[in-house]
């Protein structure tokens, strides 16, 4: 078993664009709402992130009560604001607010989430058209590429069907000559879909859903899940300790997927403001 180092990679990516950062002055704003803790510490790893990278942050918080209105207003401020490159509303929101709304309501070109729907549908294209995909499932494929883990060819199955990263995870493994099998909580039997993978990617968000008899020998096991096991640990989806004495490589919880997420934010954020500028 070898560990796929999501800490490692995200440090040298987010190093690989300060020069960018020095020249093109990008600038990323973030909007919270509430106090979920989280999201509270998402943020502030995009704040570090950011800082490492020399992108300018700009953080905007609101309380849990913010009304539809109010939130749209200071997204339509923040789409018409020169100065900010990208735009990220941090999920999830109260329950007053209609998320598609407000995911539809930033602008694509901004979008560094790459949630908008402009930007996944450009992504179902082909992967040149992945300029602003989503961010989990662009630091999925920049890990799987850095440790020259082959796609193409491969029986990928993807567990969870969601817009943020089963769908686009999935339809990046088309893009790229995969053979994908999308199981999801009415698949009827999982696991004779996940003994198939050659690349497994579960991203569920429940504690030990994948066993060591789900997975075959050798294969590629990414675990995208954030729980907090029975003594308040942080795992992810898989069994790490067993499905790891039969998987080629797979990734840590936390310190795989999590960290490539927040380096693929700054890449998008970067790419978003190359576009902007013509560059």
């Amino acid at each position: 078993m070898a560990i796929l180092d999501g800490k490692a990679l995200s440090e040298q990516l987010i190093d690989s664009v300060k020069e960018k950062a020095e020249k093109l002055h990008p600038t990323l704003a973030v909007i919270l709402v509430g106090e979920n803790p989280a999201s509270m510490a998402y943020v502030r790893n995009k704040k570090k992130a950011c800082e490492r990278a020399g992108i300018e942050y700009r953080e905007y918080k609101f309380p849990d009560n913010i009304t539809q209105e109010s939130l749209l207003q200071k997204i339509k401020e923040l789409n018409e604001d020169d100065s900010v490159n990208g735009l990220i509303v941090q999920l999830p929101l109260p329950e007053q607010i209609y998320v598609p709304e407000v995911i539809r309501a930033v602008a694509p070109a901004k979008d560094v989430d790459g949630f908008h729907a402009y930007n996944i549908g450009k992504m179902f294209l082909s992967p040149e058209f992945e300029d602003l995909p989503p961010a989990t499932p662009l630091g999925i494929v920049k890990l799987l590429d850095h440790y020259n883990i082959p796609i193409q060819g491969q029986e990928v199955v993807v567990v969870g069907h969601s817009n943020i990263v089963g769908k686009p995870i999935s339809m990046m493994m088309l893009n790229r000559n995969a053979t994908v099998t999308t199981c999801h909580i009415y698949t009827k039997d999982l696991s004779a879909h996940t003994r198939r993978a050659d690349i497994l990617i579960v991203a569920v968000g429940k504690e030990k859903l994948i066993t060591a008899d789900m997975v075959k020998e050798g294969a590629v096991v990414v675990d995208v899940g954030m729980n907090r096991n029975s003594e308040g640990k942080l795992c992810g989806d898989v069994d790490f300790e067993a499905v790891g004495k039969k998987a080629s490589y797979i990734t840590p919880v936390p310190g795989g997927v999590g960290p490539m997420t927040v380096a693929a934010l700054i890449l998008n954020t970067i790419r978003a403001t190359e576009r902007q500028n013509k560059v």
